[in-house]
């Protein structure tokens, strides 16, 4: 593999998400041309038997998919825990994105929250987030975009132009109202931000909106099951806890099984200066 190359990261745990989330770094791969790197996390306490077993299995995965696809596939094998393995190893060796399969939200992840958010939270690079193989076509052809009036919407505006851009997308932004005036002035604000470079690019969009006493999160995915959208793209809050993420959660774990594209505040994909407003 050309190390200097960009490539896309999926954790692998031999299950069938594993495969389903490998289908979708295919379909990005082939799109964007970047290569594909799989990664599994052995607990410390594994046995090198184990860990050799496990490498032989990896090993046929990646000639087979090398084969199959045209692909240039590798694989990498790390020991420690997933909540800090997969999004340090993703940073340090600059993957474009990583690919991620989940169940969903079961049994005491309803109170805790849920694993995969944790692995997600304070990542530098870009988490696809799949419950399901991809659709027959190739293209994400309708992405949502859930807006309120945090300014930290603006940094996920970029990936929404580059999936644009790459898979000919059209963009639905949901725009939820506030009642507080200077709330709704920052939302404006973001908006008429986001309109405008989406025209610049000739991004295709659609405003949809929400009223302000209305579950974002709930409103998000019985309007992206209504268009049956391809993809959700969200920020995720910059810290965890039992009353952080709960939008996050609820729209990654969606019942739809829409993969969703989780944008960390100043990840090193959408790091692109400050935005200024007079």
């Amino acid at each position: 593999m050309n190390k200097s190359k960009k490539f896309l990261l999926v954790t692998w745990d031999f299950t069938e998400l594993s495969d389903y989330a490998l289908q979708h770094a295919i379909k990005i791969s082939r799109m964007i041309d970047t290569q594909i790197r799989l990664i599994h996390i052995l607990s410390r306490k594994e046995s090198p038997e184990s860990e050799i077993a496990k490498q032989k299995k990896l090993q046929l995965i990646v000639e087979k998919n090398n084969e199959e696809s045209d692909i240039d596939t590798s694989w990498v094998i790390l020991r420690g825990n997933i909540f800090n393995e997969i999004s340090e190893y993703a940073s340090d060796n600059r993957a474009f994105m990583v690919i991620m399969g989940t169940h969903g939200i079961q049994g005491s992840q309803k109170v805790f929250g849920s694993w995969a958010l944790k692995v997600i939270m304070g990542s530098k690079v870009p988490f696809l987030v799949i419950q399901d193989k991809p659709k027959d076509w190739e293209k994400y052809q309708n992405i949502v975009f859930p807006v309120d009036y945090r300014l930290e919407n603006r940094e996920k505006l970029k990936m929404a132009i580059f999936m644009g851009k790459y898979f000919d997308s059209r963009i639905h932004i949901l725009k939820q109202d506030v009642s507080d005036r200077f709330l709704r002035k920052k939302l404006n604000i973001t908006m008429n931000f986001a309109v405008k470079y989406l025209i610049q690019n000739n991004i295709s969009y659609e405003i949809h909106e929400i009223m302000h006493d209305e579950h974002l999160g709930k409103k998000t995915m019985e309007f992206a099951a209504d268009i049956n959208a391809d993809l959700i793209i969200i920020m995720v809050t910059r810290k965890f806890g039992p009353a952080i993420g709960v939008f996050e959660q609820y729209i990654i774990a969606n019942s739809a099984r829409i993969p969703v594209l989780c944008i960390n505040p100043r990840s090193s994909f959408v790091r692109v200066g400050s935005f200024q407003f007079g």
